[in-house]
Parts: structure tokens; C-alpha cells; sequence
């Protein structure tokens, strides 16, 4: 056994540098610590709430995003959509401890959030398996900043300007929105790609959504989370993708099991209302939205203490 540590001591010693490289870039956390380097929606969640991990949240998609204005609402609620955010999504918060939801906890659902299939963004930090390099895992954005880094080192050391030796540009810390309405003809085309991507499926394509579904009622049971959900709204003024009426159908029978409320916005919004087909103008559609959610929010309180 000595024998073969001798031989092979250069790599094993390789192998322990790059570990420990790897174990000390991890615990730094650029991708949190940062501004270097991009920041998923989580983190911007986090980020503009100071780093506090935990309170009442609107969870959801971007359609959240776009529509749920957090500084204009009288209810309290961190707004937590994330782009491409599924229930698996917020399962994995929750079961991970990464957010502790003291309630209540309000689940936005629109025609994507269910979609087992749709690609989401891979640097969520619930999506790393915990023997997988930290490096490794958020390589396409080391390789982003590590370019820039050698591009200001080269103008700083080669060009002789010190000013750039270690400048950078913070990466965008604010999550979008959706201004203004979209033409009719971008959003017949983004209708029929949406029908062509999405609008064969069944339930067997939403299944482990359903399933994040029921772990998350039992969860919000168990520990007496009050838990609300909102339909989305979808803009109108283009049919609804034929999976909807089945899925709306399998989550209200699970939601009346479980006496959840539901406040349904999926086709109450005229289209002017709309960015596009799920997001919400922010002008327009946003502060109406936002309104509708805290009355709704504040008649289950009140009727709950009568």
C-alpha cells in the first residue's frame, strides 16, 4: 500500500489540492457572495431582503414575478418567483431548510408550474448534488467571470492601466418584468410554440408536480401553515393549452381535500392587461393584481378570527 502511495503520490497530491481548492471556493459561495458573478432568482429573493431566510411568501414562476408588486402589498408577503419555479421547486426548498415558511404560504399556478418536462435554471442551489465539485457545477459562470478577470488583468498589466487591473461588472441583481403589451403577432407565434411544445400533454407529464403537490399539503398540515392558491392569470384573448382543464381539475380535487382556499384568476383579466400570454403588465396588469390578492388575502383573515 506505501508502495502505491509513493508511485502515485503526485496525483493523489492533485487530487487533494484541487479538493481542497474546491472545498474553500464553496465555502465562499461566490454565486451568493459575489457580484461577480450571475445570480439565480433565489438569491435575488434573498439578496433584496437582506438575507433573511424566513417568513410569509408568494411562491410561483415568473408570472409572480411580473404580477405581484411586494412594495405596493399590504399583506407582508416575500415575493419568491422564480424563473421557471415548480412545485418540485418549492419542494426542495422547504425539504432542504433553505427557506423556513412561517406562513401564510401563498402558491401562484399558471400554465407552466406543473409542466414536469420544462427546463428550469440549473444553478438553484437544490439542484447541486453534494459530492459534485462546486466549480464543476457552476462552471459556465466561472468561465464568464474568470474571462473578464483575465481581460481587465491584461489591461491593467499589458496596458498599463491600473485602474482595471481588478474592475468588473457587478452582475444584474433584479429580476425581470414585463412593461408595456407585446404585438398580436409575436403572440400568436409564442401561442403556437407553447401548442406545439406543451399542448399534447397529459398527466402523466405534470405527475411529479402533482406529487411536490400533495407532499407540500401534508406539509402545510402537519405543521398548521396556512397555505393559499392563486391561478395565475392567463391572457384571454388566446384559447388555454388543452392540458389546462385537466390539470386544474386534478389539483382543485386534491386542494378540496385538504380545504385549501383558492382564489382563481386563470381567464378573469381582459388581454390589455398582459406583457404577453402569462405576465402580467407591470404598469397595467401588476398593480391590479397585487390589490385583488390583498383583499383576498385579508377577507380569509378576517372570516378565520370570526
Amino acid at each position: 500500500m506505501i508502495a502505491i502511495l509513493r508511485k502515485n503520490s503526485f496525483v493523489l497530491l492533485l487530487l487533494a489540492a484541487f479538493v481542497l481548492s474546491d472545498l474553500l471556493i464553496s465555502a465562499w459561495n461566490p454565486m451568493v457572495s459575489s457580484r461577480r458573478f450571475y445570480k439565480n432568482d433565489f438569491t435575488k429573493t434573498l439578496y433584496h431582503h437582506q438575507w433573511q431566510d424566513r417568513g410569509p411568501v408568494f411562491f410561483g414562476n415568473s408570472s409572480v414575478t411580473g404580477a405581484f408588486i411586494e412594495k405596493d402589498s399590504t399583506s407582508g408577503l416575500v415575493e419568491m418567483g422564480l424563473s421557471y419555479g415548480k412545485l418540485t421547486d418549492l419542494k426542495a426548498i422547504m425539504e432542504q431548510q433553505r427557506y423556513q415558511v412561517e406562513g401564510p404560504l401563498v402558491i401562484g399556478i399558471d400554465v407552466h408550474t406543473m409542466i414536469d418536462s420544462l427546463e428550469t435554471d440549473p444553478t438553484y442551489p437544490w439542484f447541486k448534488p453534494w459530492y459534485q465539485p462546486y466549480v464543476y457545477t457552476y462552471r459556465d459562470y466561472f468561465r464568464d467571470s474568470g474571462t473578464e478577470l483575465v481581460r481587465q488583468l491584461y489591461k491593467g498589466t499589458v496596458e498599463l492601466n491600473r485602474s482595471q487591473l481588478l474592475a468588473y461588472e457587478p452582475r444584474w441583481i433584479d429580476k425581470e418584468l414585463y412593461y408595456g403589451r407585446k404585438p398580436d403577432e409575436e403572440l400568436r407565434k409564442k401561442w403556437d410554440d407553447y401548442d406545439r411544445r406543451f399542448g399534447w400533454m397529459t398527466q402523466s407529464d405534470y405527475k411529479d408536480n402533482l406529487r411536490a403537490l400533495e407532499w407540500i399539503l401534508q406539509y402545510a398540515k402537519d405543521r398548521q401553515l396556512p397555505l393559499r392558491i392563486v391561478w395565475m392569470p392567463w391572457n384571454k384573448g388566446y384559447a388555454l393549452p388543452n392540458y389546462m382543464n385537466g390539470l386544474k381539475q386534478d389539483v382543485n380535487r386534491r386542494l378540496a381535500a385538504y380545504q385549501v382556499p383558492v382564489l382563481d384568476l386563470l381567464q378573469t383579466y381582459e388581454p390589455k392587461y398582459f406583457h404577453d400570454l402569462v405576465h402580467l403588465s407591470r404598469q397595467e396588469g401588476a398593480p391590479i393584481f397585487t390589490k385583488e390578492v390583498d383583499a383576498w388575502l385579508l377577507s380569509l383573515a378576517k372570516s378565520s378570527k370570526s
